[in-house]
């Protein structure tokens, strides 16, 4: 059977491009018979179309031929003059000639393909001159050149400004209306150029009927020839047209998104080159009468006798054919041999049958015969005459009776209705003729019907029959006509019908049919309609639903259940690879999905090459993010099925690749499902921790090593992360590679697992006890790993000596390479020591964990010796161990020991002098959770009443850190008291740490009260006489005001920052040191750059802020004269800003959003940035300079 694509509607495209190139039949000039358009069809070319002017063979030359057929007269070509082969040069001459430019075009486009260009051809279209106008006047709207005028070029829109229409007419007003000429005009030539195409494109698709699609359709002709592409799209106008006229709108906006690649307004669009057909209800109208098919014609011309047919069957007229061409004559003819064969194979089945019959009826009439009629099973009104039933015993006789059904309506494709007779004994049972369940209806057991005690005519009674209103002359007839009588008959017609069902079901539905073409996939005996039906599956939905999916993956999946892992190599898996580049993400992610749904099912050389290939090619070169996720996901399927080693390199590069992904949702698949799956086959290995731990371990020391200059942070999370996801594996290779294994036992009072035992899991893969198989198994093993590494040691433990002897020291030894400043990169490796000390225990990290970091962080002045390279206190390794290692068991013996490691090493840094990175790392990660603010507090307060004024400038330098996580309580009560002791301390140095904490306290807290204790402190420093000369304190406060006065209340902006930078800068101008000053007028500049971002009363402009500038663009003018030059163009911009102001309504402060009240707002806050427009170029200036 030929195959039916039941998807025109939604991916004709697809098909297209799927259908084999077949060559295209030569044309035929009108006295060789070439067919003509199809009869009745309302689409088609008129006959009397215009020919083309050139008519070119369609049988192209391969490149090395040394010509092409073409007639040799372009004007007598369609009079059918004989072809004769001429050279190349001598058809493009005479195109030239006769000026048809664009068939030239084509021409010499084609020879270019071939490799063959043409140098007359190359050397005309490459000269400009060829194609420029003739006259300098544009076209006028009317004018229209003829066949054999200029051809006028086109002009592109780039070049139409270029053209010089002044010269046309001295009147510019003119200038518009003769570029709407030309536009016209070159419109009007693209039109006439599209309507050619089209043409062309029309008579050609029309003309073109491969020849094995027609092979196809004759050797099975119940089905119909597939709907062609322009035939679809006319149709689909038409019904869009119909839907919207009567009032069908939402139907369809349905219909028009199913076929999105087609403009339903534009009936130019379906590509015809005719006038547009009329309507449906005038088609209905006018060809309401179907013409006959070839079904109906099959017994036109075939010479059976009547003895030769079974009784039931009869010959009709034979329709009236219209006139038909040779070539359409040619067919009618085969397919009627091809019906004499299946009526031939048909009339030996039913002699079978008749031989049958003949001998049940010679047992009836024995039967009759010997025992009293009234025995019979006849009826009232059989028994009542014996006489007459007697005398017709003889006319039973199916092969010398007649015929006395009417077949067309009865018994179409050989089923047999009981024969009409007047003898009551002849009663008879119905059988089927199918050839496939003959056999099996002999057991059958004979189905009898009562006859009628009537003396009618058989051919009054064929008459009479024929009023019964039953048709079986169509496909559907003929399926209606013969009912399926074995499961093995029930198939072959569900492969048959449901091709044509599908269609017609909406896509909102299209689920229902899935177990219905499942179960006919299954068991349906022929291979080809098995493939066409697995096809209508994977394209059953145009862009399936989550639902849908899932519908369709567990009918793969119970499918390959059924026919076993050979079928789904050959039928399955050729569908996902068809659709692996689908236009819609939807239906490759279907494909993704099927390869991990599938996996179980696939032969295992399948799995570990096709199949892996596939995905790999997906994950690479896919574009939707939620198909490379589910990539990933089928990925780590596979990966829980494959057993060959050496695919583990493969693996191995599929994991970093998807890590890699920018995808955030794809990278957390990798975590869930593919990395505890590769983990999970690298155990069986054997080589987790010998191969895949020390790979990424080895990785991360070449990326450090690499990034001495500037660290790839994004490749350090990638395989960090990794490394933590591999954790719980390790931990279950640790428990199963254990000596106490063997001795675990599941009988017995097993205590549960603690719920903060082990770290929350990614995923249920992730989760230990999934991993070694049971909680009650972990339970068991954990109760012995404690009890082994508390009372028993380590001793023949490989794997756990492996994971303290050499993965422990390797990742301390990385810990201390990477950058303590780098947020990013203490905060990964913190989280992957908290995981690792939680998944391995308490009693792990204390004896094994925190001796080794220890040992390395020895709390003495010695060991900050940056000078001797001794300064591990510096390095990363503080933070990672107070964070990650410290904090993972939170009792008060635990806090107890973090408290007095971040004392110690905040005494040890601040006695050797070394720099603070370390420390400040950790405040800053202990700092983000407010678990361990009262903890830092503690911290700090002990650095408060320290003895060593250094001690206590750290102290005072942290809380600055410390104050934007507190809350504003901690902050009242811990903070500020803390700052105020030490704002009133001996020595300078640690009031004057003081001041950037009291800046941050001004940025962030909103309480009245505290803000001015924190004004009244800061005053003192800047009005006490006693810090009149301290260029530090001054220093101190300038950067301070320059960081937090952006961001603080405007009112202690404009009252108490800006007029103290106001004296700060007039003193500075009496600075005799020239060090002093130019440090002082540097950090005023960045102060004041930062502060003209700000919105600032005109009053406070004109009293300081201003005046300010002023002073300081006189320091500059002597010290830095390309700052003053930006103090300059400042100043001027302020001045203006205040002149304009002065001059507008009395409305007004540079704070615009505070005066703007009323239904004006809107305009008066426009008017106001009006004013500003230049002040943008200024301060954009400003910063680049400061860059």
């Amino acid at each position: 059977m030929a195959s039916v694509n039941p998807f025109n509607l939604s991916d004709s495209e697809e098909e297209a491009e799927r259908r084999p190139n077949e060559t295209v039949d030569t044309e035929r000039s009108p006295s060789d018979g070439a067919p003509g358009p199809p009869p009745g069809n309302p689409f088609s070319p008129s006959a009397d179309a215009e020919p083309p002017t050139l008519l070119l063979s369609s049988n192209r030359t391969s490149p090395s031929g040394e010509g092409i057929s073409v007639s040799v007269a372009a004007t007598s070509a369609m009079a059918g003059s004989i072809e004769t082969r001429v050279s190349v040069d001598v058809i493009a001459a005479q195109l030239l000639r006769d000026q048809y430019i664009l068939t030239a075009l084509e021409f010499h486009t084609e020879l270019l393909e071939a490799g063959r260009e043409l140098p007359r051809l190359r050397d005309y279209f490459s000269n400009p001159g060829n194609f420029e106008r003739q006259s300098g006047t544009p076209p006028a709207k009317d004018q229209v050149l003829g066949p054999g005028g200029p051809l006028n070029r086109a002009g592109s829109i780039s070049t139409l400004d270029s053209l010089d229409f002044a010269r046309y007419s001295d009147d510019g007003n003119r200038e518009s209306d003769e570029r709407v000429a030309v536009l016209e005009f070159e419109l009007r030539k693209a039109k006439e150029t599209i309507q050619a195409l089209r043409a062309n494109l029309t008579q050609a698709a029309e003309s073109e009927v491969p020849s094995q699609e027609r092979k196809n359709f004759k050797s099975s002709p119940e089905i119909q020839e597939p709907i062609r592409p322009l035939e679809k799209r006319a149709l689909n106008f038409l019904v869009n047209e119909y839907l919207l006229k009567n009032e069908y709108k939402l139907s369809s906006i349905t219909f028009s998104d199913e076929n999105d690649d087609q403009d339903f307004e534009l009936w130019d669009d379906v590509g015809l080159n005719i006038p547009k057909p009329p309507d449906l209800l005038q088609l209905y109208r006018n060809c309401g009468t179907p013409l006959p098919s070839p079904r109906d014609t099959a017994d036109v011309s075939v010479g059976v006798d009547f003895g030769d047919l079974p009784g039931n069957c009869i010959v009709q007229d034979p329709p009236k054919k219209p006139d038909l061409s040779q070539q359409q004559q040619t067919e009618v003819v085969q397919e009627l041999e091809y019906q004499i064969s299946l009526l031939n194979n048909e009339k030996q089945s039913l002699a079978e049958q008749i031989k049958k019959l003949q001998s049940e009826i010679q047992t009836l009439k024995r039967t009759v015969s010997s025992p009293p009629p009234a025995t019979l099973d006849l009826g009232s009104q059989n028994t009542s005459n014996p006489s007459s039933s007697t005398t017709n015993t003889s006319s039973t006789d199916p092969l010398s009776a007649p015929p006395t059904d009417n077949g067309q309506y009865l018994d179409i494709r050989g089923v047999s209705e009981p024969e009409t007779d007047l003898d009551p004994p002849s009663t008879q049972n119905t059988s089927h003729s199918h050839p496939q369940s003959h056999n099996k209806l002999k057991s059958r057991p004979p189905v009898q019907f009562d006859q009628p005690n009537r003396k009618l005519s058989s051919a009054f009674l064929q008459a009479l029959l024929s009023f019964c209103r039953m048709c079986s002359d169509s496909r559907l007839g003929a399926e209606v006509s013969r009912i399926a009588d074995s499961e093995e008959s029930v198939m072959l017609m569900l492969g048959r019908c449901l091709p044509h069902i599908v269609p017609n079901v909406l896509l909102a539905k299209r689920e229902e049919l899935i177990p219905l073409i499942l179960c006919t996939a299954c068991l349906h005996p022929e291979p080809k309609e098995r493939d066409q039906l697995l096809h209508i599956l994977f394209n059953l939905i145009k862009r399936p639903d989550d639902e849908q999916r899932q519908m369709i993956l567990t009918g793969c999946v119970a499918f390959a259940r059924h026919v076993g892992p050979t079928r789904v190599e050959a039928e399955l898996l050729p569908q996902c690879w068809e659709q692996i580049n689908h236009k819609y993400p939807e239906r490759r992610l279907l494909v993704a999905e099927s390869c991990g749904a599938l996996a179980p099912y696939l032969p295992k050389e399948i799995r570990s090459s096709l199949v892996l290939s596939m995905l790999q090619q997906m994950l690479a070169e896919d574009k939707a993010d939620m198909v490379r996720e589910a990539v990933v996901k089928s990925l780590g399927i596979i990966m829980g099925y494959i057993d060959d080693p050496d695919k583990y390199s493969q693996g191995f590069e599929l994991m970093l690749l998807s890590l890699g992904d920018p995808s955030e949702r794809v990278v957390s698949a990798v975590h869930q499902v593919f990395i505890p799956a590769f983990a999970a086959w690298t155990t069986e290995l054997g080589t987790l921790h010998t191969t895949l731990i020390p790979s990424l371990l080895a990785r991360i020391e070449k990326l450090l090593m690499q990034g001495e200059h500037g660290l790839d942070e994004h490749k350090l999370h990638v395989f960090l992360s990794a490394l933590q996801s591999l954790i719980p594996p390790l931990f279950a290779v640790v428990l199963q590679n254990a000596p106490f294994t063997s001795r675990a036992k599941l009988h017995g009072d097993i205590p549960a697992i603690e719920v903060t035992r082990f770290p929350r899991p990614a995923s249920p893969l992730q989760d230990v006890a999934t991993i070694i198989g049971s909680r009650e198994m972990l339970s068991a093993l954990l109760l012995l790993y404690d009890h082994q590494l508390e009372h028993e040691g380590t001793t023949g433990w490989d794997s756990l000596l492996w994971v303290v002897n050499q993965l422990l020291p390797q990742l301390i030894e990385i810990v201390g390479r990477i950058n303590v400043t780098s947020s990013t990169c203490v905060h990964e490796f913190s989280r992957f020591f908290w995981r690792f000390c939680r998944t391995f225990g308490k009693i792990f990290t204390n004896t094994k964990v925190k001796p080794q970091f220890q040992e390395i962080l020895r709390l003495s002045e010695e060991n900050v010796d940056a000078s001797a390279g001794n300064d591990i206190l510096t390095k990363a390794t503080v933070p990672i161990y107070a964070t990650g290692v410290l904090t993972c068991y939170n009792q008060e013996e635990d806090r107890k020991l973090l408290v007095g490691f971040l004392e110690d090493v905040m005494t040890t840094l601040s006695l050797s002098h070394a720099p603070l990175d370390s420390l400040k790392a950790s405040f800053v990660e202990l700092g983000a959770n407010p678990v361990y603010h009262e903890l830092l507090l503690t911290v700090l307060w002990y650095g408060v009443v320290h003895t060593s004024a250094l001690v206590r400038c750290t102290a005072a330098r942290m809380f600055e850190l410390l104050v934007k996580g507190v809350n504003e309580t901690l902050v009242a009560q811990r903070v500020v008291p803390a700052l105020i002791t030490l704002s009133s301390d001996p020595e300078i140095s640690v009031r004057i740490s003081t001041i950037p904490a009291f800046g941050t306290i001004m940025e962030t807290v909103t309480q009245k009260e505290l803000l001015e204790r924190v004004k009244m402190q800061l005053a003192s420093f800047l009005e006490d006489p006693q810090y009149q000369d301290q260029h530090s304190l001054h220093m101190e406060i300038i950067r301070t005001f320059g960081r937090v006065g952006p961001n603080a209340e405007p009112r202690f902006r404009d009252e108490f920052v800006l007029p103290h930078l106001h004296k700060l800068a007039l003193g500075n101008n009496s600075q005799a040191m020239e060090s002093k000053r130019i440090d002082i007028a540097t950090q005023l500049f960045e102060a004041y750059s930062a502060l003209s971002c700000c919105f600032i009363s005109e009053e406070v402009m004109v009293n300081h802020f201003l005046p300010g500038l002023r002073c300081l663009r006189a320091d500059m003018e002597q010290l830095s004269p390309e700052h003053e030059v930006i103090l300059s163009s400042m100043i001027k911009e302020c001045e203006i800003k205040v002149e304009n102001r002065g001059m507008a309504d009395a409305q007004g402060s540079m704070s615009i959003a505070s005066s703007l009240v009323g239904e004006d707002a809107k305009t008066k806050f426009l008017s106001k940035m009006g004013q500003l427009t230049t002040s943008g170029a200024m301060l954009a200036n400003v910063f680049q300079r400061k860059k």
